[in-house]
Formats: structure tokens, C-alpha cells, sequence
């Protein structure tokens, strides 16, 4: 049993991006395909598939890539640990590089990007950085 599931997930992505790997295999919870929603539609990773099995089921992400081989998703870093919880308020979440990354919160509608956060202005528990 892992201690921080989260912080496994985005270590295998982080991994499997390094290995230039095109797909990489998830254990699935409801909080994972949030965050890979997420990060689909915010350009990162190409495509998240559920695949079923007798358990509790598996994710693969299809991992997206620059037209020459160079890595769209540079780092993953996770801010908010089981030991620390780091909770933001909508003024005080972070602008990764400038707006050039995104921030992933969980909020009280949901897994959202740092720019729909501000859209809807919601504050939540900051989960991780990306670029």
C-alpha cells in the first residue's frame, strides 16, 4: 500500500516522459482520471483511456510529444503532501513560469487548471505544478 498514491502517479508519468515512453500504466481512482482530464485538455498528455479488469482498473495515458521528439511535459511537482496540506485561496495561487505551466487544485467543484480557478474564483487544495 502507498502512503501518498497521488505523488505515485505523477512519478510514473514523470518516469515514463524520461524513458520517452509513448503510454504509461496507471492503478485508477477517481482522483488520477480528474487530474488526467486536466491535463489533457491543458495540452499535456494526449489521451486517457480506463481499461477495466477485475480490480479497481487501470489508466493509460498516451503521452504527447514536441514534431521533434522534445518532451511537452518538462516537470511534475507535488505541492500539496500527505503530511502537508497546502490550501490556496484564489488570490494566492501560483502563476507557474509566468502562465507558461499550470497549476492543478482541487477544488469544491472539482479537479480544475489554475486559470479556470481564477475564472470561477475558487480556491482549493493546490495538488501540483506542471510545465
Amino acid at each position: 500500500m502507498w502512503s501518498d498514491p497521488i505523488a505515485d502517479y505523477l512519478t510514473r508519468i514523470r518516469n515514463a516522459v524520461r524513458n520517452r515512453a509513448e503510454t504509461v500504466m496507471i492503478p485508477r481512482s477517481g482522483f488520477k482520471l480528474a487530474i488526467s482530464k486536466v491535463l489533457k485538455d491543458e495540452g499535456y498528455i494526449q489521451d486517457v483511456e480506463e481499461i477495466g479488469d477485475d480490480r479497481q482498473g487501470q489508466l493509460r495515458l498516451t503521452l504527447k510529444y514536441g514534431p521533434r521528439g522534445e518532451q511537452v511535459l518538462t516537470s511534475v511537482k507535488r505541492e500539496s503532501k500527505a503530511g502537508c496540506r497546502r490550501y490556496v485561496g484564489v488570490e494566492e495561487i501560483p502563476r507557474v513560469l509566468n502562465g507558461l505551466g499550470i497549476a492543478i487544485l482541487s477544488t469544491s467543484r472539482g479537479v480544475l487548471s489554475d486559470r479556470q480557478c481564477r475564472e470561477q474564483r475558487l480556491g482549493g487544495e493546490l495538488v501540483c505544478t506542471v510545465h
